[in-house]
């Protein structure tokens, strides 16, 4: 029979060898991840590279249109003013004289209102009726 030694030594040796598996397996565990990782590295650098690219495309053609509407912008701001003018000029030729027109018509009903009680009280009083009063 195996002495209490040879057994203990049995006994650590059989421990030994199952961490050094267990060691193993997680080695083998890590390499996979690591050929994994690399793979999908590769991968996503493959791709990345059009999508830069693309992404460069649309980035200058995002600005030549934002030139484009800028200077749009401009013409509009531009055309707003002359607008702006052209309404003020209109407004000073045809409100001006507008107002003149309308103040003398109104003068002119005033006078011809202010002339006609006259006129009907110098009739009334060739008639013998009182003659009427304006407000």
């Amino acid at each position: 029979m195996l002495t209490a030694g040879e057994v203990a030594g049995l006994i650590a040796a059989t421990g030994w060898m199952v961490l050094v598996c267990v060691l193993a397996m997680v080695l083998v565990k890590v390499a996979r991840l690591l050929t994994e990782t690399t793979k999908a590295v590769s991968d996503l650098n493959n791709r990345l590279t059009p999508l830069l690219d693309d992404m460069s495309v649309t980035v200058n053609e995002t600005n030549r249109q934002l030139a484009a509407v800028e200077a749009i912008a401009t013409d509009i701001k531009q055309v707003s003013g002359h607008a702006a003018k052209l309404s003020a000029v209109t407004q000073t030729i045809f409100t001006g004289p507008l107002i003149k027109v309308s103040s003398l018509g109104y003068g002119v009903r005033r006078a011809i209102e202010a002339r006609t009680p006259a006129r009907q009280a110098a009739r009334g009083a060739t008639r013998g009726t009182a003659p009427r009063r304006s407000r």
